[in-house]
């Protein structure tokens, strides 16, 4: 009874390191780990004893024998991640290597103090990280009154599995030398000087938060937005709950066929009752039950071949939804799966390639919403003139012009990194220029001091949630390093110094009991059916952490300890 890894695999490698046997790969010191799709666990090798599953932060592993019918395909994806000559079975006599946690030398000027800025989940795994020591302190600031980035805004309602990762950001936040400053924009409410006066180091891990914008004529106009936006929407994130969302035409046009892309569709296309099963927000299931749209086309500008979609996503798409193709497509995954040589890409291609006809001149069906898959088609321009009506687009490669209807045009072409304030940024990469995560001066080639970089920020847009675990612990170990080398200067405040600056500049700063206090009455809005239903208001958000209860007096002790 071999494990599998399913669709909800968050690459953060736990899983690897628990495995007695050294089954599971790629592993994060073999090379395609940071851009796998997803880890596998080889059938013949596995020992059926469980490690793994504890160690998964998102429940994405489960015996053979307790699939659901839709992770089945899984058993094959995993299996076939391991071709052997017949009879010959994988080494099992190693464990895979461990990064050693970075050992911090004590110092007479006080315990190694870092400064997080952002709270997604480099920021988390690199507080992990630095936690490991005993007397490292640890403190995250984050502009909303919520954590943990992209798990919470950018996860689609409905893969509450991956969600399941904030639970070990939860144990994070109850390490002792852990503090949060929730709603505290640094940048304004705080420097980065200030930052480095109250800390030895300040480590970014912000993310890319910016949509790649697609440069035709049209964008702009009501009825066009992007796919992240409309994610954000169905998330309950404040700064997009007036997101003008318009579903009153039959059809809407995803441009670009990345995962996000695929999350749009598919909950576009979802019966709204199992959506109101998961924490999607109520302003966007009202709008969901109200919409009138039976068809969402996902149009690419490359072939079949060159899909940006991973094919866990494709699986999990095509086991829910109905997923349908043109003629002209269909022969163009056919001519594509005749020369293709790379397994994975083969097994997506093989997928496609059993699609449902999209049938005459792609007309949506009446009976149930439906996606729709286009490729070779590049946007020209966005058609209508005083709202979007839909998207003239080239036949890549040809002369050949094509239109496609829709009342909703939404982009999904990646992401890009935003400077930041006294940081270097190299605009072309959208990066800050770093060596291993320190930042780097370009002009001088010099690391800047005491600055840390982590996550997209860091890398750009590339790979996963759990990505961030491996990424983040190589810039930790370089910050203990420099730290340990004498290269870090001393805070020159007290810890006390640093709360009373924040608090006096932004005096409805959240922490960790105003965060939990917010957690715990989302959790009981949502009752028996809901994980949680979301404050999607700043306001509503403050007003429920001021109902923290106060610090017992012991917990003030050991606070007052550790300024």
């Amino acid at each position: 009874m071999p494990h599998v890894i399913t669709q909800s695999c968050c690459s953060d490698g736990s899983c690897v390191y628990a495995c007695p046997v050294n089954c599971i790969h790629p592993s994060p010191d073999e090379p395609g780990f940071a851009t796998a799709e997803m880890l596998h666990i080889d059938p013949v090798a596995c020992v059926d004893c469980g490690a793994c599953v504890s160690a998964c932060p998102v429940g994405a592993i489960a015996p053979d024998t307790r699939l659901e019918p839709a992770q089945l395909p899984f058993i094959e994806l995993n299996a076939s991640f391991y071709p052997k000559p017949e009879g010959k079975l994988p080494p099992t006599s190693k464990l895979a290597p461990v990064l050693e946690a970075p050992l911090v030398r004590p110092r007479s000027g006080g315990p190694l103090t870092v400064a997080i800025v952002g709270s997604g989940p480099a920021a988390m795994y690199a507080a992990d990280e630095l936690l490991t020591q005993r007397g490292v302190r640890v403190n995250v600031f984050e502009r909303l009154p919520t954590p943990y980035g992209l798990v919470r805004a950018g996860v689609a309602p409905d893969h509450q599995s991956t969600k399941r990762v904030t639970a070990l950001f939860d144990k994070v936040t109850k390490l002792p030398g852990f503090t949060f400053y929730l709603n505290v924009d640094v940048g304004s409410d705080v420097t980065h000087a200030d930052l480095l006066d109250h800390h030895h180091a300040v480590l970014y891990a912000v993310g890319a938060p910016n949509d790649r914008r697609l440069d035709i004529a049209g964008i702009g106009l009501p009825g066009t937005g992007t796919a992240t936006e409309m994610v954000a929407w169905f998330n309950g994130h404040p700064e997009f709950t007036d997101l003008p969302v318009d579903l009153s035409h039959e059809r809407v046009l995803v441009v670009g066929n990345g995962n996000v892309a695929f999350d749009v569709a598919r909950i576009l296309t979802t019966d709204p009752d199992v959506l109101a099963r998961t924490d999607i927000s109520d302003h966007a299931l009202a709008a969901l039950r109200g919409s009138k749209v039976n068809e969402v086309v996902v149009a690419a500008r490359r072939g079949p071949v060159h899909s940006a979609f991973t094919l866990p996503e494709l699986i999990g798409l095509t086991s829910v939804c109905d997923v349908v193709l043109d003629g002209a497509d269909h022969d163009r995954v056919i001519s594509d799966l005749a020369t293709a040589t790379d397994p994975l890409t083969r097994n997506k291609l093989e997928i496609l390639s059993k699609l449902g006809d999209a049938g005459p001149c792609g007309r949506p069906p009446a009976h149930r919403p439906r996606i729709r898959l286009a490729f070779q088609l590049t946007p020209v321009r966005i058609l209508g003139e005083q709202r979007a009506t839909g998207v003239e687009f080239a036949v890549t490669g040809t002369d050949d012009v094509h239109r496609i209807d829709a009342g909703l045009v939404l982009t999904s072409i990646g992401y890009r990194g935003k400077a930041i304030r006294d940081l270097p940024f190299d605009d072309e990469a959208a990066v800050v220029p770093n060596d291993g995560g320190r930042v780097i001066d370009p002009a001088s080639g010099e690391a800047v001091r005491g600055s840390y970089v982590a996550g997209w920020i860091k890398r750009g847009p590339t790979g996963f949630i759990g990505t961030n675990k491996s990424c983040a612990g190589e810039t930790v170990h370089n910050l203990v390093a420099d730290y340990n080398a004498g290269m870090l200067a001393d805070p020159a405040g007290k810890p006390a110094a640093l709360d009373k600056l924040v608090r006096s500049r932004r005096p409805d700063v959240i922490d960790v009991a105003g965060w939990k206090a917010i957690d715990d009455a989302e959790i009981a809005r949502g009752g028996e059916h809901r994980p949680r239903d979301k404050f999607t208001t700043i306001a509503d958000m403050l007003a429920a952490a001021a109902d923290a209860p106060a610090p017992s007096m012991r917990e003030r002790v050991l606070a007052g300890l550790r300024r």
